[in-house]
């Protein structure tokens, strides 16, 4: 089984959104079941979640096989 990826405050990450790439800065990891970007948000501490702020600066959650980690 392979490592969990872990991210961290701060770290800058993009993902594929609607067909093309979308750039963020990790906010904070969700290890709860919370509200987060106007949704219900299903993490725990064995399959955490993301909160990352978009470089248009909305809030974005999401799980960190969808995310990956830009150099700098």
């Amino acid at each position: 089984m392979a490592e969990r990826k872990k991210l961290h405050r701060g770290d800058r990450v993009s993902w594929s959104s609607h067909g093309s790439r979308a750039h963020g800065t990790v906010q904070e990891e969700i290890t709860h079941r919370t509200r987060a970007a106007k949704r219900v948000v299903a993490a725990s501490k064995d399959k955490p979640q993301y909160r990352v702020r978009t470089a248009e600066g909305r809030d974005a959650v999401h799980k960190p096989e969808a995310l990956h980690r830009e150099p700098g």
